[in-house]
């Protein structure tokens, strides 16, 4: 149970519904997750997060797929059940097969090992991986 309880549409002030109204419009669906209707409680909140999610999961240089994957793996290392769990069902409808799926979880799991190892260490960052880096101009 959400700290507040979830807003169902039939339930929701005009501007939440006219949120949730973008939401299903933009997702062609008729479906309104929990996370929206848990935030709900604070309709500008509810506004700028969904406003900024739609931007940076829409149409970029980052196709669909690849900013599910990212979010998969950002989920993981936050440790949060919800996004994984939403993130992982969009990356599938997305396209993502299970070999994708082990893959990503093992790039996930050998990424944080490292990461861990370089801090215990206290690694230093070598001079070429410094900015500004040389990019490949094409």
């Amino acid at each position: 149970m959400s700290t507040f309880g979830l807003i169902e549409y039939k339930d929701a002030s005009p501007a939440v519904k006219a949120v949730y109204d973008d939401i299903m419009a933009t997702r062609k669906t008729d479906y309104i997750n929990n996370f929206w209707k848990a935030i709900a409680h604070d309709p500008a909140l509810l506004k700028r997060t969904w406003e900024d999610l739609k931007a940076l999961m829409g149409p970029g240089a980052l196709d669909p797929l690849t900013k599910e994957l990212l979010y998969i793996a950002v989920s993981v290392t936050n440790n949060c059940h919800y996004c994984i769990a939403s993130h992982t069902a969009s990356a599938f409808a997305k396209g993502m097969t299970p070999e994708m799926f082990k893959e990503l979880q093992a790039v996930i799991g050998m990424a944080n090992e490292t990461n861990k190892l370089v801090t215990g260490y206290q690694v230093a960052v070598d001079a070429r991986f410094q900015p500004p880096l040389e990019i490949n101009k094409k």
